[in-house]
């Protein structure tokens, strides 16, 4: 980790969340990477592969690979202290945050996104059943 809190989830924890989506979606193995950063590295990623001058709390990168070992599911990238103010402001443990904003990372290199309101349900209904199973409430609520 490049960046760490208070709070923070042990990377047993941050397995077993990679481990209950991949189950989901039948892609145990596949390679992933998950960094977590600063907010100056996390700005300048998101500017320029979002065109977005400013941190943000995950970027998520698809991987396009498929080695004969194993696919490539892709990177996320979590922001420390983005996760934390925004843990702050919305009463929330950093570490349920961060679950959340992993199983979020996850679906979105599943092919899940929030473009529109139909979209953004199935993906949050996901997100809050996944996260029940691990004593999480409504990140949403």
């Amino acid at each position: 980790m490049a960046c760490a809190l208070p709070d923070m989830p042990t990377q047993a924890e941050i397995a077993d969340w990679v481990r209950a989506v991949c189950d989901r979606f039948d892609t145990t193995g596949a390679d992933l990477c998950i960094r977590v950063v600063e907010a100056a590295e996390s700005r300048e990623l998101n500017h320029r592969y979002r065109g977005k001058d400013a941190p943000t709390n995950v970027l998520s990168f698809a991987g396009d690979l498929t080695l004969p070992e194993s696919p490539v599911l892709g990177d996320l990238l979590l922001c420390a202290p983005v996760i934390q103010q925004e843990a702050a402001a919305q009463d929330k443990s950093v570490h349920d945050h961060f679950a959340h904003l992993v199983v979020h990372g996850l679906l979105h290199l599943h092919g899940y996104d929030h473009q529109d309101e139909e979209e953004a349900h199935a993906m949050e209904t996901l997100e809050t059943e996944m996260l029940a199973a691990f004593g999480i409430s409504n990140p949403y609520r």
